[in-house]
């Protein structure tokens, strides 16, 4: 078997027992939540018999472990469960969501690398003057803001001070035809604001630091001798290498992306995933919060596995590791 088939297959294996933790992990806290699961969905003039059948309907009156084991068999054949307050399977809760989760944090990741990268190189080119300190001051700020604030702040200002964009929602309901889509980028305008602001520290800053160290290696120092302009220097040799760890970064901040897009989402109203597990909490509707949690872990480890498989491609030295 080649180095590079063996490198994806301890990534993929790597990739499967985080998924099984984070469904493991996931399982048990929700049965700590709380409250009486039976409550949400029976009718307040139940009496306690009624109600322990309804347990026993839904097999919340089973060992735990017994639980346990029905879920992943269920998982494993794509069985999410149903809805303790829709009534409906989980799977079709989750898939009207997801639309609108893949938009908000796909656009606030393409429009944090296409913005953070610019800015990283700028900083790096200038090191040491005005506009590395303030890109560097500005890094360091994006880092320590916490998502309500800043999702409040632009609220207020944008939606109710100024009035340039709508303040919730995906869309308005009087949207239609070719303006519905223009309507929907207004409304996520703001979402992807917050949660940009709060992730273009990270890359900056790192990608300033790797390109600097790569803009003294000796392969562009050579570079330079052979005549070659500057702009060359950094945009075709040195900026391949400092991406690396930039690279590596994007997997490890897809976790805080996906945390940030449920507070986000709470924030603005936007229907998508996070908002849904916020409801679900306050409804203890467990399946939902099962399918979801199980949903965004499996989205992460994806991207996580993609990024090492993309870092392999980029540096094939770490295929031997």
């Amino acid at each position: 078997m080649s180095t590079a088939l063996r490198f994806a297959g301890r990534r993929v294996a790597r990739g499967l027992l985080t998924l099984w933790f984070a469904v493991t992990a996931t399982f048990l806290l929700l049965r700590l939540l709380p409250g009486n699961p039976a409550l949400a969905v029976a009718n307040p003039n139940m009496t306690k018999h009624d109600q322990a059948l309804l347990l026993h309907q839904y097999g919340l009156d089973q060992p735990l472990i017994v639980q346990y084991g029905k879920y992943l068999w269920q998982l494993l054949h794509g069985n999410l469960g149903i809805s303790f307050t829709q009534q409906v399977p989980v799977s079709s809760v989750l898939l009207a969501r997801l639309p609108w989760t893949l938009l908000l944090t796909g656009s606030a990741l393409l429009v944090t690398i296409a913005v953070g990268v610019p800015l990283g190189v700028l900083a790096a080119t200038r090191r040491g003057t005005v506009v590395d300190r303030l890109v560097q001051l500005g890094g360091v700020v994006g880092q320590s803001l916490f998502v309500p604030s800043v999702g409040i702040f632009l609220l207020f200002f944008f939606g109710l001070w100024l009035r340039w964009l709508p303040i919730g929602g995906a869309y308005s309901p009087d949207a239609a035809g070719a303006g519905w889509y223009g309507n929907v980028l207004a409304h996520l305008v703001l979402p992807c604001l917050s949660l940009m602001l709060l992730q273009i520290g990270s890359y900056v800053l790192t990608l300033r630091a790797s390109l600097i160290d790569a803009l003294g290696e000796d392969y562009c120092e050579l570079a330079r001798a052979k005549g070659l302009p500057n702009r060359a220097v950094v945009w075709k040799h040195a900026l391949r290498n400092a991406l690396l760890p930039t690279t590596t970064l994007v997997g490890l901040q897809l976790g805080f992306l996906v945390g940030g897009a449920v507070l986000t989402e709470t924030i603005f109203a936007y229907p998508g995933i996070g908002r849904g597990i916020y409801e679900a909490v306050t409804q203890l509707d467990y399946p939902v919060l099962q399918g979801a949690f199980v949903l965004l872990a499996a989205t992460v480890v994806v991207a996580s596995m993609l990024t090492d498989l993309l870092y392999g491609v980029l540096d094939p030295r770490v295929r031997t590791r």
